[in-house]
């Protein structure tokens, strides 16, 4: 089930059916017609009957979808700066050619522990953030390289940070999993699933009760929906008036079980009419429908104190973490969200916009390249923390 971008407001909600309001997909390329597409459940068998599943719809379909998809991303292309264009083009494909360099390294054997991966996810953090003001704070989850970059952080001080390197943003005390940098408003980087969410709200509320004027915005995946302060968040950020923004990162899989298998609810969305919060669900690999709903979510926070549940629905390529083999999913799968790619739909309605040339696309491809080359030259020159770091900055 894919994602339509339409605004959902509580009062808007009644009479509403799951068919209404999911998504359109956001194809890379015309998909072609297959004899047998394989069941959403990932055990490995062919479905039987029909070619659809609660993964995958008719291929007609879903060549209309991706025709409406760019239709609608061309619109917004156009009332968009050119400058922005490009950054936000850039960014995708750094964070893209960054992330497959980690998965790289890490299989060397130079980054060690945990590794979350955002392949797949990049419209999602990119479409979102450069919506941001530089002062707006960011709170997020352990998939965070991507998101540290778009907020301002160098490729080198992220992947120092990986390495364990004293380069890195944290001094190599955060790894993977705990980038921060408050010159940059970029507060983690968090392990305990959906921890960031209480926190967001109490940076949300001194941010209101200070008057600075900032923002925050909040990222955590679908399975940190069913903990408690999930939901203890949105009924305070609501009730006293915070400018919160959560963004549902819904990539389908909490670890390796499906949505489906875990929530009983299939829209995330909805669940902030039980506090009358504003809601939307995004098409989360069009970068451009992110970027619209987190502006109109950013104008309601800003300017009325109010919070909003963005629900944007992706697909992660990769596994869980470096250490899943993905099992639980099929190949056929995985390959049939890759021909919706979030970097291909954007490089080609930049095209036909005629915003960007070849030309600007091979040299958008080059800079990051070299980007991710430096950041990789940085930390291997990078030295290990010297013992004496080992408590400095320790608290607990």
């Amino acid at each position: 089930m894919e994602c339509s971008g339409i605004l959902f407001i509580f009062a808007d909600l009644q009479g509403l059916r799951e068919d209404d309001i999911l998504p359109k997909a956001a194809t890379s390329r015309k998909p072609e017609k297959r004899a047998n597409l394989t069941s959403a459940k990932g055990n490995g068998k062919a479905s039987k009957g029909t070619a659809t599943s609660a993964a995958f719809r008719d291929v007609e379909e879903a060549i209309k979808e991706y025709e409406d998809r760019k239709a609608s991303q061309l619109r917004a292309i156009k009332t968009t700066d050119k400058k922005v264009l490009r950054e936000m083009l850039y960014q995708m494909v750094l964070g893209r050619h960054f992330e497959e360099k980690c998965a790289e390294v890490y299989r060397m054997g130079k980054i060690g522990g945990f590794c979350h991966l955002y392949i797949g996810q990049e419209a999602i953090g990119v479409g979102s953030m450069t919506a941001l003001e530089p002062s707006d704070m960011v709170i997020t989850s352990y998939r965070d390289h991507v998101q540290a970059m778009v907020k301002g952080l160098s490729p080198e001080s992220v992947m120092a940070e990986l390495y364990g390197k004293e380069g890195g943003c944290v001094k190599g005390k955060g790894g993977s999993m705990h980038m921060f940098s408050k010159e940059h408003e970029f507060f983690g980087g968090h392990g305990i699933v959906g921890g960031q969410i209480g926190v967001a709200t109490g940076m949300a509320y001194a941010a209101k009760y200070k008057n600075t004027g900032q923002v925050v915005l909040c990222f955590f995946g679908e399975a940190a929906v069913n903990q408690g302060i999930f939901h203890e968040s949105l009924n305070m950020a609501e009730l006293w008036g915070l400018p919160c923004i959560y963004i549902c990162e819904n990539n389908r899989y909490g670890m390796g079980t499906s949505q489906e298998r875990a929530m009983s609810a299939s829209s995330i969305a909805r669940k902030a009419g039980s506090y009358e919060m504003a809601n939307e669900f995004v098409d989360g690999m069009d970068v451009m429908a992110v970027r619209a709903a987190t502006l109109r979510a950013i104008e309601r926070a800003r300017n009325e104190s109010r919070p909003t549940l963005l629900e944007i629905r992706a697909y992660r390529y990769m596994g869980h973490s470096m250490s899943d083999p993905g099992n639980y999913r099929t190949r056929e799968e995985i390959q049939k969200y890759q021909e919706r790619d979030p970097i291909v739909l954007f490089k080609d309605s930049l095209k036909e916009a005629k915003v960007l040339s070849d030309k600007d696309f091979e040299q958008i491809e080059r800079e990051a390249i070299e980007a991710t080359d430096r950041a990789l030259k940085f930390a291997d020159e990078s030295p290990f923390p010297d013992e004496s770091e080992l408590l400095t900055d320790v608290y607990a």
